[in-house]
């Protein structure tokens, strides 16, 4: 089962508006940069909800990292 997990993310706003997230950060203070960005494009999750999706890889491993209004998301195996 999923789980919808809110998070914080380093994000770059660049001058023409587009969102770039670059470092993503657990409660715990321990942050992830994100190696590469695969695709970017308007979906809904598995958990519910909607918004931008940005399919990353994150050390080694692919995420499904979500933009929904003004807060980022993904998700997660854990609550």
């Amino acid at each position: 089962m999923l789980y919808k997990r809110y998070v914080d993310v380093i994000t770059l706003i660049d001058k023409q508006g587009r969102l770039t997230p670059l470092i993503l950060r657990w409660e715990n203070g321990v942050q992830y940069p994100i190696d590469r960005i695969l695709e970017i494009r308007k979906a809904v999750s598995e958990v519910g909800g909607c918004g931008i999706l940005y399919r990353c890889r994150i050390q080694d491993q692919e995420r499904k990292l979500f933009y929904e209004k003004n807060r980022w998301f993904i998700e997660s195996t854990k609550p």
